[in-house]
């Protein structure tokens, strides 16, 4: 992240280093769920704020549409959607309570 490290107005940056417990809907336990970015920045009003980010494939967020049949593949995306999910609602909770920004990012974003 050779742009954190450049940026004047990140104060820090790490990767993968926040841990948020999750309960995943696909087998019911607890489950640990590392963003992939923490970001503590200075604002255009000078106060420090912290982020995190998970950058997912696009199609990653959208709900599987079901076709005719039920496939192996057609399941697991079902499964990987209510895992992240799962996860972006934990994260969305850990945020609120320490006062973080919590951004989901596609390739829309990062192109």
């Amino acid at each position: 992240m050779d742009y954190c490290d450049r940026n004047p107005k990140i104060i820090e940056w790490g990767s993968e280093e926040i841990v948020i417990p999750y309960i995943s809907p696909v087998d019911k336990k607890p489950h640990r769920y590392f963003p992939d970015f923490y970001i503590k920045m200075v604002n255009t009003d000078g106060q420090n704020v912290r982020h995190i980010i998970e950058v997912k494939p696009k199609k990653h967020l959208k709900r599987p549409v079901k076709k005719s049949r039920t496939t192996q593949k057609f399941v697991r995306e079902v499964a990987t959607y209510g895992i992240n999910q799962a996860k972006f609602k934990a994260a969305r909770r850990y945020c609120k309570d320490r006062k973080y920004k919590f951004t989901i990012l596609t390739e829309d974003h990062l192109t």
